[in-house]
């Protein structure tokens, strides 16, 4: 058990103990999240609907769920899932999280969802006399592993300082950015429209030098040295320059879905973003040539196949 900052609300809070800690979607993301909370929750209770992914949690002592009824005595559960719909099964449905978690219990969802989808489980959740905090991250799989991910959330302050031991596993840095909880989805939506930006402009980029008979690893070498020394830059221009495209750390269809979310929010905002458009069709363009499996690099990777430049998309031909 671990002290928190503050007792949160009754139930089965005591004395700002939390008793139990689920987690529910154990993909790539997932597990190596719920392997960080393991460390500190030695009865951490879980749960996957392919229950093959629950076998090395369950191997390090943890609890496998057999239902979602299963949490009706937890405290604390966190959801990483796919997208809106997974998250509404989970938490809305008949026999949801909502139904199932006893009043005063604190649900994180750490799922990249849309704006409407954070409100409806954070309106689901009060009506219950629960907390809701939604909490998505930035980072990819070994960073989750790691305790490497970047952590934002809004929704309730002390709902957030309560759970303050379990960011400090999860993540090397959290930002609290509102009190409604669906600014963190927003927040994190846009965050991945910039990324999408970055990959598509800097495989752009590199295919005009490339074609221009410049080495493109020299080329990543000056960009990342000089003005563009930051992470999306460092990891994913090696992606686009080694050509590697699987394993997909963020998979072309979950990237693409998100562009949806992120358009939808900026037209309910009354927003416009003019890059989205081309972001659109070259996604659309790797959808129809079948290339679901692939890293969202392949952004960048499409751009060099358009600029005629000899790339076998989903090839991954690596170059030293």
């Amino acid at each position: 058990m671990v002290k928190t900052d503050r007792t949160v609300s009754q139930g089965l809070w005591q004395g700002g103990l939390i008793v139990k800690l689920g987690f529910l979607g154990l993909g790539r993301m997932g597990s190596g999240m719920a392997a960080r909370l393991l460390t500190v929750a030695p009865d951490l209770k879980v749960y996957n609907r392919s229950a093959a992914a629950t076998r090395p949690l369950a191997d390090r002592g943890a609890t496998v769920a057999q239902s979602i009824a299963d949490f009706g005595d937890c405290d604390l559960v966190f959801t990483m899932v796919a997208d809106d719909s997974a998250e509404r099964d989970l938490s809305l449905g008949s026999g949801g999280l909502a139904q199932t978690l006893p009043a005063g219990a604190i649900h994180v969802a750490c799922s990249t969802i849309s704006v409407d989808c954070a409100r409806a489980l954070d309106v689901a959740h009060r009506e219950r006399g629960q907390s809701y905090l939604s909490m998505p991250v930035f980072g990819r799989p070994d960073a989750a592993a790691a305790g490497k991910l970047f952590l934002v959330a809004a929704g309730p302050v002390e709902t957030f300082a309560a759970i303050a031991p379990y960011r400090e596993r999860l993540g090397q840095r959290s930002f609290h950015l509102g009190e409604r909880p669906e600014q963190a989805n927003l927040v994190k939506l846009s965050g991945n429209y910039l990324i999408a930006t970055v990959i598509e402009s800097l495989g752009e980029a590199m295919a005009l030098v490339e074609k221009g008979g410049i080495d493109r690893h020299a080329y990543l070498e000056l960009l990342t040295g000089t003005l563009f020394d930051a992470p999306v830059y460092r990891n994913y221009g090696k992606l686009i320059a080694d050509r590697q495209q699987r394993p997909a750390g963020f998979a072309l269809p979950l990237a693409q879905k998100d562009l949806r979310l992120v358009m939808a929010a900026a037209e309910d905002l009354a927003v416009p973003l003019p890059f989205s458009g081309p972001l659109r069709d070259r996604f659309l363009q790797l959808a129809a040539q079948g290339h679901g499996d692939l890293d969202w690099s392949a952004l960048g990777v499409g751009a060099a196949q358009a600029a005629g430049l000899p790339v076998v998309l989903g090839g991954d031909e690596r170059e030293p």
